[in-house]
């Protein structure tokens, strides 16, 4: 797996670039930005790992920041750490109400956001995994009502799927899909619902899956993925 890939929104240049230093010490990517409205810009054009947010920035609250954050279509789930100078617990309250997962106290120090860092990476490594695609071609057998069909998937995450199938199915359709993961021969069962559509390719997001098949999917995602 490549390096975590994070975004870091920070107002001070030099808290910015020891958080910049420390994190790339650390193997992961940054992308360091002192400006809200370029942050606001990123968040809803780029995936990220992990995202840390100044609360006190010009232009863009980092409370509404996080709240772009929750409302994009690639970081919804992304793990925030608000970075703060207020222990006030009223503070805590409303980031955490607009989706913050962590805190970093200020000012920040090198042991203080290595130590959060390393408590906090093994959330961001299982949140990217539960989101990345990964590629797999393998035969996939879809119900829906009465109504059996036969495709081939393209990729695969935690959550769902991508596959190459020809039928009526449309957006909302609840489906049974059935397959068999390479190597392990172990098959794979799971309610989903079709989620988008474009020609012949469906994408699906399992509804239900028992907690073997969802193992079986996890294991096989972290095996192509491999950490640093």
């Amino acid at each position: 797996m490549s390096s975590l890939k994070l975004l870091v929104v920070e107002d001070d240049t030099p808290s910015l670039e020891l958080m910049e230093e420390v994190l790339v010490s650390l193997k992961a990517q940054v992308l360091p930005t002192n400006d809200g409205q370029n942050a606001a810009s990123l968040i809803n054009r780029e995936k990220f790992d992990g995202i840390f947010l100044d609360l006190e920035m010009p232009n863009i609250h980092g409370l509404d920041l996080a709240r772009d954050v929750r409302r994009s279509s690639w970081n919804r789930s992304t793990p925030i750490v608000i970075v703060t100078g207020h222990d006030e617990r009223s503070t805590m309250q409303r980031a955490f109400a607009v989706g913050a997962t962590f805190f970093l106290q200020k000012p920040v120090d090198r042991r203080r956001l290595t130590t959060l860092y390393r408590a906090v990476r093994g959330t961001m490594l299982e949140n990217r995994r539960r989101n990345i695609r990964v590629p797999l071609h393998t035969e996939v057998r879809c119900t829906h009502g009465s109504t059996s069909l036969q495709g081939m998937t393209w990729n695969l995450s935690q959550g769902g799927m991508l596959i190459d199938v020809t039928s009526n199915l449309k957006v909302g359709d609840d489906l049974h899909v059935s397959f068999r993961m390479p190597v392990s021969g172990n098959q794979v069962d799971s309610m989903g619902v079709v989620v988008w559509l474009a020609r012949n390719r469906a994408g699906i997001r399992f509804t239900k899956m028992p907690p073997q098949c969802s193992s079986t999917i996890k294991d096989f995602i972290a095996e192509v993925e491999q950490p640093d």
